[in-house]
């Protein structure tokens, strides 16, 4: 049966219509805010699917470029793989609700985000994120919710909830923040250097308008919720950990996992695992789940080592950061290079300059943001963790670390004006133990610094992790978290800045939230940490830009034209531009503006090229000296051609200062002349001399 549901939110309606359309998904919640309109679907598979040991939730957000009144771009005329913006919208609706589904859930689960309508004032992601919510909760899927997203914005101090696209591209804050009904479950920030007070009023504040979402939320699952269905549950048996317990007592597995190095670690739990086979080889119903229960059995041991006894894997104090190593200029020919070193983390940077035209289109919903001059690319590749496998391109995980790292840099980029380049910065990941993302964000800003890219401030980043207990009092956040206690911790928080603010946080837990105490706590501890490997390894390193870009890098010269004299510049289909290109190998941008950029490595050519362009534009005046070429000749005199689509005529009598009967006696085509602007003649033209050229030009 219809009904649709509707609370103010941040000054619009959002409308949720139930059991209008999609019935025969598990949920599905018509969204609308403004006339922003998103169709959100849950789905789940009937059975379990076998032979695995993760929840299998996929989470899409699909962009309907019909949404914004576009035909999509390209030979095939329709939507093609999600773009990026897509893709990290996907992760911020997957990482607030993956841990409110039952651990031991194997059956596939799949939320489907159809934007089909954007009004300006509405972010789509927003009916995204709550329809998600919505559609679980009133479904028969088992879920842990409801839970609810806000944005928040700051413009001259204050926040804005939920801003518009506007309020967005002169915000200084760009923060989303999940909660449950208690706590805090999910942040992802870009901000302008914001203050760590500051930044967490600006959680709570969202915190705050959640509960009023959930409160909306819960009475529309009282009237339309469906009873969740049950499951075949996939947790270890209870008698297995027993048997377990008795072959490799607590103590053994403690010495296992308690190794400095990860290969190490590694090869200890392999002989644990080869140990427990040989002792359950005639139990197959034991050894189908044996790998889950070696895992949750290493996950019990670190966790209490942490928290009861304050040991940590690698034997480092709980406030301790792993050895810190940098280095610059490590990579030959290359505009900028450098690698940063934390543990058995190692990640190399490369910065690479180019022009303005070289700036990534975007092809989206966003009528703000056609293009960005920045871009960060994140490369993890199966070596980097002593595995295997071919390379398929980048995945969301990639995508999702390299936004991160954009998103913490791009506050500290020098405007175009000052640096008129693209920039591309690309991470390889040669060795991975733990927060590979922030690591990025350390070589990248020395990376840049190196190859003379101006920027405002160095930026650092680092992850705090968390192991609690039984109660909310019970916990412990460590400072720098490795992959052992990432991946058997419930929170990896991490936060990028400057010495004074935040650039960027991103947070991802595995439990039902975050009390304020323990959210203050981490931001608290990644700033102390954030300082110390600022001052301490980075700037010791490189201690600021350097004051020109490298000799492989090309060079811009700027000049400033008036924009009616584009055109000229430009010339009919581009014959004039391309022709100068040609003749100098440069390439040019010209804004509409007027502002004009010639990029190059050869500072004779780009001279030149500026001398073409400057001629082409000025306003000719008698007595100016050029430099032409011979381009017509004709009974009465020649044409010189002194600048792409620029030509003038030097009579015949203007050629020699004695009497000559043929041009072709003194003059050929091709010929380099050296001419004085006489003005323009009867037709218009302009009208050279070459016999009145002074001696000294």
């Amino acid at each position: 049966m219809y009904k649709s549901y509707s609370m103010e939110l941040a000054g619009r309606t959002l409308t949720v219509d139930v059991g209008r359309v999609a019935a025969q998904a598990n949920g599905a919640a018509l969204m609308h805010y403004g006339d922003t309109t998103v169709l959100s679907t849950a789905t789940a598979s009937k059975e379990p699917r076998e032979g695995i040991d993760f929840f299998p939730l996929s989470v899409e957000y699909e962009e309907k470029m019909y949404a914004v009144g576009k035909i999509p771009g390209g030979f095939n005329k329709r939507e093609g793989k999600a773009s990026e913006h897509a893709i990290l919208t996907s992760r911020v609706i997957d990482r607030p609700m993956r841990p409110l589904f039952p651990k031991d859930y194997r059956n596939d689960v799949t939320l489907v985000n159809m934007v089909m309508s954007v009004d300006p004032d509405c972010n789509p992601e927003i009916p995204a994120m709550l329809g998600s919510a919505i559609a679980t909760c009133i479904s028969d899927i088992p879920f842990d919710g409801p839970c609810a997203t806000t944005q928040v914005g700051m413009i001259d101090g204050e926040f804005i909830i939920n801003p518009t696209l506007a309020q967005k591209d002169i915000s200084d804050l760009a923060l989303t923040v999940a909660s449950t009904r208690e706590k805090v479950i999910m942040i992802e920030a870009g901000a302008n250097e914001i203050p760590e007070d500051k930044m967490i009023e600006a959680i709570y504040v969202a915190h705050e308008v959640n509960q009023d979402i959930i409160r909306f939320i819960d009475g529309i699952v009282a009237e339309c919720g469906k009873e969740k269905h049950t499951y075949e549950s996939c947790a270890v048996p209870e008698e297995l950990f027993a048997a377990i317990k008795e072959i490799v007592p607590p103590e053994e597995m403690e010495k296992a996992v308690f190794a400095d190095e990860k290969q190490v670690r590694e090869e200890n739990i392999r002989q644990v695992t080869e140990k427990l086979k040989e002792a359950f080889a005639d139990n197959e119903e034991w050894l189908a789940v044996l790998g889950e229960a070696v895992y949750q059995y290493q996950k019990k041991t670190v966790r209490k080592m942490i928290l009861k006894d304050h040991k940590r894997p690698d034997g480092r104090e709980i406030k301790q950061i792993r050895p810190l190593a940098a280095e610059v200029d490590i990579i030959p020919r290359v505009h900028g290079s450098a690698m940063f070193t934390r543990g058995q983390t190692q990640i190399c940077t490369v910065t690479t300059l180019a022009p303005l035209a070289d700036a990534q289109r975007l092809d989206g919903l966003d009528e703000f943001e056609t293009s960005k001059r920045y871009m960060h690319h994140y490369n993890f590749p199966s070596y980097s963790v002593g595995e295997t496998k071919p390379s398929r391109g980048p995945g969301r995980r990639e995508i999702g670390h390299g936004a991160l790292a954009e998103r913490a840099l791009v506050p500290v980029l020098p405007s175009e004006e000052e640096f008129p380049y693209a920039i591309r910065t690309v991470s390889e990941t040669f060795e991975s133990n733990g927060s590979t993302s922030q690591a990025s964000i350390c070589a990248s800003t020395m990376s840049l610094m190196a190859a003379g890219v101006p920027i405002k401030k160095p930026v650092a980043g680092i992850s705090c992790g968390l192991v609690t207990g039984e109660t909310d009092d019970d916990y412990i956040v460590l400072t720098d978290i490795q992959g052992l206690e990432d991946f058997f911790g419930d929170m990896d928080f991490k936060v990028a800045g400057t010495h004074d603010g935040i650039t960027a946080i991103q947070m991802d837990i595995k439990i039902h939230g975050l009390t304020r105490p323990i959210v203050e706590e981490a931001i608290r501890r990644t700033k102390e940490a954030r300082e110390y490997i600022l001052t301490e390894v980075m700037e010791k390193c490189i201690a600021a830009p350097r004051p020109e870009v490298g000799p492989y890098a090309p060079k811009i010269i700027q000049i400033q034209i008036d924009p009616q004299k584009i055109g000229d510049v430009v010339g009919q289909r581009g014959k004039t531009i391309n022709t100068i290109i040609e003749r100098t190998g440069v390439k040019i941008d010209i804004n509409d503006d007027g502002a004009v950029s010639i990029c190059g490595v050869d500072a004779k050519s780009m001279e030149e090229a500026r001398r073409l362009i400057e001629i082409i534009v000025t306003d000719f005046e008698a007595g100016q000296i050029f430099t032409g070429r011979v381009v017509s000749i004709k009974e009465f005199g020649a044409f010189v051609e002194f600048a792409p689509g620029k030509e003038g005529m030097v009579h015949i009598s203007k050629i020699c200062r004695e009497r000559i009967n043929r041009v072709e006696d003194v003059l050929t085509l091709g010929d380099k002349v050296k001419v004085v602007c006489l003005g323009k003649d009867k037709m218009g033209r302009m009208s050279f001399s070459i016999k009145d050229v002074p001696k000294e030009a």
